[in-house]
């Protein structure tokens, strides 16, 4: 595999091809790649090599399934959210991660990642998060395999998720919080990465599908099991495809685990709900597709919501976990092929979701959740079409902060 200069864009590439793939290791498209400082370097191209490795071993893949089935509970449920339908005017699905031990998709990477880990020796874990969801699922899998771990959040996320916050510390991980920059999800990323530049005989699980190679490869694997588990189970539901799809992207992992199922069917409409924050305003959102440019960021090329002068901006979200200036290279790749449609949802339409879906169906879903929910509302509006919303996450660590 090759990597390139951190100062050279990658030449353009044709992608616009009928099935969506990889035009070369790394990249999806123009977009992805390996932007990291020499010392890291060695180290992921080991990992590339021996995920690739890995992915194609029965036995590796036997043993996730294992922990995935027994351990993590799935598959999860594709369940008729009838009131929600009657509601909208659609019929919709729920495909409930949110059902998942530890409350979200999140832990379906961390299984595979830390298996990984395993196979390569590490000893030591180290993890970002956001909401909390990846710092809970990681510190969850680190102490399922007795490996020492250290989660870093942002001061100001690990006070609006303070649930989470004590749920890591409760699992015996170390719990580091940065307060540079907004304190948020972008300035974990810098902690977990310097950290790891500094200690590269850590094994960093990195929780979104965003990053250098092969992190997006591996995230998309081992998160592709919602997609392949949806796309089965609406066929044996419905006797058909669904008209759409709907998921909330940030950096984009659980977004891409249920794509993955139903990229190459065309006649399936993927619809994607960014955290809008308060609108299209410098700042004041997170909507990276929509607002954002393709540069280099934190070790990918990619959208990033940028100034002029192409400096990652600070960017707002109610939601913790889509309160990203970044987003995964094969979201570039989807928007730019015309294969999935990004929205900005703003705060509050994703509270007045929230509001809705835990009224009408019983269940509270995760604020980062509950974008795609609205979006999903206000396009279904009297369609009659047949869709499904990934419901990423449970929404127990957002009751707290008051939002109804």
């Amino acid at each position: 595999m090759n990597t390139i200069n951190i100062n050279t864009v990658p030449e353009n590439i044709n992608n616009t091809t009928d099935k969506i793939e990889q035009s070369r290791p790394g990249y999806f498209g123009e977009f992805g790649g390996m932007f990291v400082p020499p010392v890291l370097e060695p180290k992921l191209l080991k990992l590339a090599e021996t995920f690739e490795e890995l992915k194609n071993d029965g036995a590796f893949i036997k043993e996730f399934h294992y922990y995935l089935n027994q351990y993590v509970g799935r598959p999860s449920p594709l369940y008729f959210a009838e009131r929600l339908s009657n509601e909208v005017g659609s019929r919709i699905y729920l495909k409930r991660e949110d059902l998942n031990h530890t409350g979200a998709h999140k832990i379906n990477n961390t299984i595979g990642q830390i298996l990984v880990a395993k196979r390569m020796g590490a000893k030591e874990i180290i993890a970002e998060t956001g909401a909390g969801q990846h710092g809970v699922a990681t510190a969850t899998a680190a102490a399922l395999m007795g490996m020492k771990c250290k989660i870093f959040m942002g001061k100001r996320d690990a006070e609006r998720q303070q649930l989470n916050a004590y749920r890591i510390k409760l699992l015996g991980s170390d719990f580091i919080t940065t307060d540079q920059g907004t304190a948020t999800l972008k300035d974990a990323v810098d902690a977990a990465l310097g950290y790891y530049i500094e200690n590269p005989d850590a094994f960093y699980i990195l929780g979104s599908a965003v990053g250098p190679h092969p992190y997006p490869n591996m995230v998309r694997f081992f998160q592709s099991v919602i997609g392949t588990e949806a796309r089965n189970q609406i066929l044996q539901q419905e006797g058909r495809l669904p008209d759409s799809i709907f998921a909330c992207v940030g950096g984009g992992s659980n977004a891409i685990g249920l794509y993955s199922g139903f990229l190459n069917d065309k006649k399936v409409k993927i619809f994607s709900a960014e955290g809008g924050g308060e609108g299209l305003i410098p700042g004041r959102t997170a909507s990276t597709l929509v607002m954002g440019k393709p540069m280099v960021f934190q070790g990918t090329y990619s959208y990033c919501v940028a100034d002029a002068q192409g400096n990652p901006v600070d960017t707002y979200s109610i939601a913790a976990g889509l309160d990203y200036p970044g987003v995964g290279p094969e979201h570039a790749f989807l928007k730019e092929s015309g294969r999935a449609e990004y929205h900005c949802v703003t705060d509050n339409e994703a509270v007045k979701a929230f509001k809705k879906l835990s009224a009408l169906e019983g269940i509270i879903p995760a604020i980062e959740s509950s974008h795609a929910v609205a979006l999903a509302m206000k396009l279904l509006k009297d369609k009659n079409q047949l869709s499904i919303i990934n419901l990423s996450g449970r929404g127990d660590k957002d009751v707290d902060r008051k939002l109804v």
